[in-house]
């Protein structure tokens, strides 16, 4: 049975601490870093894990098979880079960096220790774009025309410190929460041809809302990430894609209608369908649980194949920085 150590157990840490729990078949929590204790008691308690107040002391101490980093982004590069050379796999949450120099150090100590790492991309997981991508590369309703992907939410200001409104911790909005579907439009479409960004900003001149355009040959596609929605506004995500003969549409729920006046809703089945309450805005462990099992299997068996690879989280933390640099930088003024 793999081990593994959790650094960080805010929202999405908890996240994965449930995770871990629901697949304690395969994997043990043995350890669980975070500067409040309050927030891992109750994993502590159901899992036996041994507490640390930070990371550093973790990997000081512990030497687990996984280390997971739910960190807030602008830690992610050092406590990545120690837990590979430290011996262990790594799965690191997203965004995997904030700029070129961490993405080059990441690679090379990636190469360094041949360390296996998963960049925590969780909608190419989801069973909505699956079945998007499916779709897609099948040509099963002939060419993609168009697509608009969207990500929509209120001010994130429930976070730690309230770091997702500091821009050079979090990258902004368009780091932060664009980058899911950035990333999972290059999982589907591959690389744009040509790029264009227009954005909003807040009253300190700071990204908050961006709009990107993507050419793929004479596809257009559209992404939207909003953190500007007033408060109370229930996050949103979901896509529209034109096909030669169909169109799709995902707001919550999956809908096809083709050009035959066929209109159905796919079923899917989860893995795991178990809520949990960690007052953020996703509460089911679902595509979660898919990914961390994806990457634990993958560590064991050694299949080989990488869904969400840390190459491939680093181009499209790479491309959102591009989109950035158009608009005229994460601050202006």
């Amino acid at each position: 049975m793999l081990t593994v150590g959790l650094i960080g157990c805010g929202g999405m840490g908890a996240m994965h601490a449930n995770c871990y729990l629901a697949l304690a078949d395969k994997v043990k929590l043995v350890a669980i870093a975070d500067l409040s204790k309050e927030k891992t008691e109750k994993y502590l308690s159901a899992s036996g894990a041994k507490y640390y107040e930070t990371g550093k002391e973790l990997l000081e101490n512990e030497k687990p098979d996984i280390i997971d980093i739910c960190l807030p982004t602008y830690l992610h590069t050092e406590y990545a880079v120690a837990a590979m050379k430290k011996g262990a796999s790594v799965f690191l949450e997203k965004p995997v960096c904030l700029n070129e120099e961490e993405a080059k150090l990441l690679l090379k100590t990636k190469e360094e220790t041949g360390a296996k790492i998963q960049i925590g991309q969780v909608v190419r997981f989801m069973n909505e774009y699956v079945y998007l991508r499916d779709a897609v590369k099948n040509g099963t309703y002939g060419k993609v025309k168009s697509a608009y992907f969207y990500r929509l939410s209120s001010d994130p200001h429930w976070s730690w410190e309230d770091w997702f409104n500091d821009w050079k911790k979090s990258g902004t909005v368009a780091l932060d929460l664009h980058v899911h579907d950035v990333d999972v439009m290059r999982y589907i479409f591959g690389e744009p041809d040509e790029v264009t960004a227009d954005v909003t900003r807040n009253s300190d001149g700071v990204i908050d809302h961006i709009y990107a355009g993507f050419k793929y040959c004479d596809t257009v596609v559209k992404s939207e990430g909003c953190w500007d929605m007033v408060d109370g506004y229930p996050f949103s995500a979901g896509f529209r894609v034109c096909f030669e003969k169909a169109t799709m549409e995902h707001n919550g729920r999956l809908t096809v209608r083709t050009d035959k006046g066929e209109c159905f809703t796919p079923e899917f089945k989860s893995e795991c369908d178990m809520d949990v309450d960690i007052g953020i805005n996703v509460s089911n462990l679902g595509a979660y649980y898919t990914e961390i099992k994806y990457f634990i299997e993958n560590i064991i068996e050694g299949n080989g194949e990488e869904i969400a690879p840390l190459s491939e989280g680093i181009a499209s933390a790479m491309l959102v920085k591009k989109e950035i640099a158009l608009a005229g930088g994460e601050k202006v003024m």
